[in-house]
């Protein structure tokens, strides 16, 4: 029998490196835990503490629950709003609360949060004007708040831009010596595009003080995650950026928030961004225009009904002694008003100015869109004068 070099430098000894069991592993620090974090059993019963994750203060908790209420019954008055024509469009967070009211308890009101078209929830959490968040939705504005005051990024429709975004500002307030964190939700969906990996990449390169939050709800629109990725879960790609990251049971409002608060607090410490993965369930369509019945069926949906982060939270706090018949009955009242004042105001009809089409297009406008805009507005002067004499 030949045997062939190709064969010859397979068996040589010089090929193959014995293991050095006193070499440092480098992915130590970086993996998440197997298993999602979890602190609450889906029926609100506690689980063993853990030294890694201390449970918040049910002070915040509390305030994590009535924020969660008030944010479910946004939603649903939004989902209506849509039936109703005043919105264009809207994409459902129900299901997704703990993450939503979570992230915003987690940074400072003066850190930076880069939201997807889908944080409607988390911006009102926020304590942005439900009417300013629903102005994008509505067709008005690309963007109904001001950014600067509120800290927080134009909702961002096209996938995974907002992780350069947030790597970006993160990197320049840690260079002019503020310790401002940047947190930037991210959709399951979004982890396969290449803004995911530059964003991430760079914010490990340059230690930017970023959370990257992955909600992980199954679906990319209808794509499943079996097909968009074939690794464990979705917080392992951390490890390929050098970034530690973790998984938790995103319906857990208590884990959720522990892990959270973790996340920032390590960025914000100068340790560079930190990769965080919640399991959690899209309940709704993935918009009004969505027929969601086509790529998943009744049970899988009944099943993660029974796993109801308000309910979850409800039942710990109540058990603790935090929250009684009267408190519920109170937030439930406060979150009836919320729903009826944002009614009230987008039932008016917005006044519409063609020509703001030009404003902000350009600090100082070009000769080109002066032209163009005083070209529309001989258009309106003289549609204005034919309705006259008619």
């Amino acid at each position: 029998m030949t045997t062939t070099p190709q064969a010859v430098r397979r068996a040589s000894p010089r090929t193959r490196r014995p293991a050095n069991p006193a070499a440092p592993d480098p992915s130590a620090g970086l993996l998440p835990q197997a298993e999602p974090v979890r602190l609450l059993d889906p029926d609100g019963t506690p689980l063993p503490s853990r030294a890694d994750y201390p449970e918040p203060p049910v002070e915040a908790l509390r305030e994590m629950y009535r924020r969660m209420v008030v944010g479910r019954r946004f939603d649903t008055q939004a989902t209506a709003l849509t039936k109703q024509g005043r919105l264009a469009v809207y994409p459902s967070s129900r299901g997704q609360e703990a993450c939503q009211v979570g992230a915003t308890l987690a940074v400072r009101d003066t850190d930076w949060v880069f939201p997807t078209y889908r944080e409607s929830m988390a911006l009102v959490s926020r304590g942005i004007d439900p009417v300013e968040v629903l102005t994008l939705l509505r067709g008005d504005w690309h963007c109904g708040y001001d950014p600067t005051r509120v800290h927080t990024a134009p909702q961002c429709t096209p996938l995974a831009t907002q992780c350069v975004h947030a790597a970006g500002l993160a990197y320049g307030e840690s260079y002019q010596g503020r310790d401002t964190v940047a947190l930037a939700f991210i959709g399951d969906g979004a982890t396969s595009e290449g803004d995911f990996h530059e964003g991430v990449n760079f914010a490990a390169v340059f230690k930017a003080p970023v959370v990257y939050f992955v909600q992980n709800n199954k679906y990319a629109i209808s794509v499943p995650l079996s097909r968009q990725t074939a690794a464990p879960s979705l917080a392992y790609k951390g490890v390929g950026y050098g970034v530690p990251s973790e998984q938790v049971d995103g319906n857990d409002p208590v884990a959720v928030l522990a892990v959270l608060t973790r996340a920032v607090a390590h960025a914000r410490a100068g340790h560079g961004p930190f990769l965080v993965e919640a399991h959690t369930y899209r309940m709704e369509p993935h918009t009004n225009a969505d027929d969601a019945t086509r790529y998943r069926d009744a049970d899988e949906v009944e099943a993660w009904r029974d796993r109801d982060p308000v309910a979850r939270l409800e039942t710990y706090l109540r058990n603790r002694g935090a929250l009684d018949d009267a408190a519920v009955a109170a937030i439930a009242e406060e979150a009836e008003a919320y729903a009826a004042d944002l009614r009230d105001r987008m039932n008016a009809q917005p006044t519409v100015d063609p020509l703001s089409l030009f404003d902000h297009v350009y600090a100082e406008p070009t000769p080109q869109l002066v032209e163009q805009r005083e070209q529309v507005r001989a258009e309106l002067a003289a549609a204005r004068d034919e309705e006259g004499d008619a």
